[in-house]
């Protein structure tokens, strides 16, 4: 069953509510413990790849979720320049555990693809943060957008849930598109010599946007 693909110009909401389920599938993994979640696709994304995982529920209430952006490198090459592929491990394995859903965005890069990201990287090894790097392109320093996101919750039936997260910006996204967001848990990775700088500098990054969130508006 196709649904209508919205218009790239269509307000937010109109958008997100077009998103609808379109395939589901049993996924049996080798990751996080053998499970066999189901894998969603959906129709009516701006990114048509994005899917979700969704493993049983062992619990009422609110489900866990971890909304995750790609990181090839990080995710399927396993790179220690940054903290993606630990973080998709524990998330993968707490939703094993406790049930949830898993979103899988192709964001890379925060937002700006994986050549510019490459060459974000070359700017980092010159001395720049991974924010700085990605300005010094001509890009946002963070250019991910979850409101799809937000969508795919709602085609999934999640309104409420507790997140996997430590950034605020994600969080505030989702709420401002209807997602309630009960509480959050950040999923701690130990920093190595590879990627000590680039944890520091998402560190005061999200520090500095919490703070900006919690000043009076004049």
């Amino acid at each position: 069953m196709n649904a209508v693909r919205p218009a790239a110009n269509a307000p937010v909401a109109d958008r997100r509510a077009a998103i609808a389920v379109r395939q589901t599938i049993a996924l049996p993994m080798a990751r996080a413990g053998g499970a066999t979640p189901d894998l969603v696709t959906f129709d009516g994304l701006d990114r048509p790849d994005d899917f979700a995982l969704v493993f049983p529920r062992t619990g009422t209430g609110a489900p866990w979720v971890r909304v995750h952006s790609a990181c090839l490198t990080g995710d399927l090459f396993g790179s220690a320049r940054c903290d993606c592929g630990p973080q998709l491990d524990a998330a993968l394995a707490h939703l094993a555990h406790h049930g949830g859903a898993l979103l899988y965005l192709h964001q890379e890069g925060r937002g700006i693809g994986l050549r510019a990201k490459i060459e974000a990287y070359a700017l980092q090894d010159q001395g720049l943060d991974t924010f700085a790097a990605n300005e010094s392109l001509g890009f946002p320093p963070d250019a991910r957008d979850y409101h799809s996101a937000a969508g795919m919750l709602q085609a999934l039936g999640i309104a409420r849930l507790h997140l996997l997260t430590a950034n605020p910006d994600k969080v505030q996204q989702l709420q401002k598109a209807g997602i309630v967001v009960e509480s959050t848990l950040a999923l701690e990775i130990a920093p190595t010599p590879f990627n000590r700088d680039y944890l520091e500098a998402k560190r005061k990054r999200f520090e500095l946007f919490s703070q900006a969130l919690l000043s009076p508006r004049r």
